[in-house]
């Protein structure tokens, strides 16, 4: 499965950024972000649907909600982060 991954500072943040985009029809999903994209400390992340990440990041700007990064799942399970 392909999809992409918003990094957040903080589980409190991924929920912030998960409930604003459920709001405006956007399925998101809160999970701990892997060792290997996370970086320092315990990130958390939020999942959403490929075809969904311009009108997510969209509303995010709008909410004041800055991603720190955003990855995007291969399907051979890398991870590719994406320039914003």
């Amino acid at each position: 499965m392909v999809y992409y991954l918003i990094i957040c500072r903080s589980l409190t943040y991924a929920q912030r950024t998960a409930a604003v985009l459920e709001r405006v029809g956007i399925t998101a999903h809160i999970l701990r972000a892997p060792r290997a994209i996370a970086g320092e400390g315990c990130s958390h992340g939020v999942r959403i649907s490929p075809r969904r990440l311009a009108e997510a990041l969209t509303v995010l700007g709008r909410a004041g909600l800055t991603p720190r990064r955003v990855f995007l799942l291969a399907g051979d399970g890398s991870y590719q982060e994406v320039r914003l």
